[in-house]
């Protein structure tokens, strides 16, 4: 039977093995550049937005088609069936060729206007895609980092478990020798269940984190790296707000979306305004050998040509234009108003996102205040209890508090990042062009603007559409199995689980 003191050595035996293990194990991991490489890449979001955006872009060409040329043609053949019996110059049957071909010169303005607000919603649109491509990047930094910190705490809950099993069986032996009593190894068995039901739902937390991760990036997590630093974050609240009314790609949309309402109220107002176009149209007719005047024989094909200026002028429209324009320019008002609600809002989350950052880092620091206070604490009673001057309730409870600690200090950590890239994305510097991404060349949406904006032929057509994004149906289930590089081992060396090198 081993002797009690030698149970209590074991558990400091465990720790070092624990630590050991950990720095001997080389890492091979994926890092946060890998993740946001394959959510660009891949995300449905993201590509589903820029699907949006190639179909905000061929609003320019619509637009200006009113104010180009129009040709047209019509073939029509004719079998007259029942001739009139006072007609005495009939054919029995025709065909009619008609080309048409309209020139528009004037059109109040309505089609100059009409183009400059889809331009405008083009600049909008690309503005919003920013907004969803840092928008996904802030999911996927939240999904690694939520990861990192569920591996963290299911490290430790396991640590805990482990230490608890030691505790339990060096109680077990000194009730048998006499030394302590039937309450203190009930005590530890309770703790140990306790211990063991939080491992599990940490498990289970992992696995719900592993899954999101799977979700946002297109593949599942494989022993991701700590992040790297951030870098660009302000120095106050003020700094912060400034940087976002210029660069918050949400603002932005909102500005161009009002622009674009003002130039719908002027092409709503054109409507009462003359329209001058030039026509021109040309006519053939063959009676097809079925028309034959007396005297001159059967009658052949016959061209007629007209060319003309034609000038539209409305004189009365039941007050449709008007209430067209009124009706825009009150979609103007609501475009304006919401050009302030959204400064508001851009407003408020960076402040909110700069005052969480700045208190997860002071959270931080306490609570490694907290988990030094807690080890020294732990070391304190194991040795008090070695004397007999404290309890083995005193020993779990304080194994106990530097559990609570560490999770503490890793949620904070996790909070603390997350909380600094979220204020990046509202200052608007959480983009691929800022976070210098080298999965290849990046998706630029003015490539297609400029590929379709002045296209005029009318079976000018693209491939047929293709998803992009990755399917995630072939990928298993993930499981909570944490790397060998052990989080809590990391802990006890000093070293940050949730920061890389700076």
């Amino acid at each position: 039977m081993t002797k009690p003191s030698v149970r209590i050595a074991l558990l400091g035996a465990s720790l070092l093995a624990l630590q050991g293990a950990a720095v001997s194990v080389p890492a091979r991991a994926d890092d946060l550049r890998d993740a946001l490489d394959s959510a660009y890449q891949t995300n449905p979001s993201l590509q589903a937005a820029r699907a949006n955006q190639r179909a905000t872009d061929e609003g320019v060409p619509i637009a200006k088609a009113p104010g180009l040329p129009s040709l047209s043609g019509q073939a029509t053949y004719t079998e007259y069936l029942k001739q009139s019996s006072v007609s005495f110059i009939a054919p029995k049957r025709n065909l009619d060729v008609n080309a048409q071909l309209g020139v528009p010169i004037y059109s109040g303005g309505a089609v100059k206007n009409s183009v400059r607000a889809a331009r405008t919603r083009v600049d909008a649109g690309q503005a919003d895609l920013r907004g969803t491509e840092s928008g996904v990047f802030s999911q996927v930094v939240a999904a690694y980092m939520d990861v990192i910190l569920q591996q963290a705490i299911v490290g430790l809950n396991q640590s805990n478990v482990h230490v608890l099993k030691v505790n339990l069986q060096a109680t077990s032996d000194r009730f048998e020798i006499g030394d302590l009593t039937r309450t203190d190894v009930a005590q530890s068995n309770s703790r140990l269940a306790v211990a063991n039901a939080g491992l599990r739902g940490a498990e289970a937390s992992l696995v719900a984190a592993r899954e999101t991760y799977l979700q946002v990036v297109g593949k599942p997590p494989k022993d991701l790296a700590p992040p790297p630093p951030l870098t660009g974050l302000p120095a106050s609240p003020d700094d912060a707000v400034q940087i976002a009314l210029d660069n918050n790609p949400d603002l932005a949309a909102a500005r161009e979306r009002s622009k674009a309402a003002g130039y719908d109220a002027k092409a709503a107002g054109a409507g009462r305004y003359p329209r001058i176009s030039l026509f021109t149209q040309g006519d053939y007719s063959n009676y097809l050998g079925s028309l034959n005047i007396p005297g001159a024989g059967t009658v052949p094909g016959q061209t007629t040509a007209q060319a003309g200026v034609r000038a539209t002028i409305p004189l009365f429209q039941g007050g449709l234009p008007a209430a067209q324009q009124r009706q825009a320019q009150a979609r103007e008002g609501a475009a304006l108003e919401q050009e302030i609600g959204v400064e508001r809002q851009v407003i408020a989350s960076v402040r909110s996102a700069f005052s969480s950052w700045r208190a997860a880092n002071d959270v931080i620091k306490m609570n490694e205040t907290a988990v030094s206070a807690a080890q020294l604490s732990l070391e304190g009673v194991r040795a008090e209890n070695s004397v007999g001057n404290r309890t083995i309730l005193d020993i779990l409870n304080a194994e106990q508090e530097l559990l609570n600690a560490q999770v503490q200090l890793v949620t904070a950590r996790r909070n603390a990042y997350v909380a600094g890239f979220n204020l990046l994305a509202a200052m608007g510097k959480a983009e691929a062009r800022d976070l210098g991404l080298d999965g290849g060349v990046l998706y630029d949406p003015r490539v297609n603007y400029d590929r379709v904006k002045d296209k005029i032929w009318d079976w000018d057509r693209d491939p047929a559409p293709a998803a992009k994004s990755t399917r995630t149906v072939d990928s298993p289930a993930q499981d909570a199995t944490i790397p060998p590089d052990s989080v809590p081992a990391r802990m006890e060396q000093g070293q940050d689980p949730m920061q890389g090198g700076k």
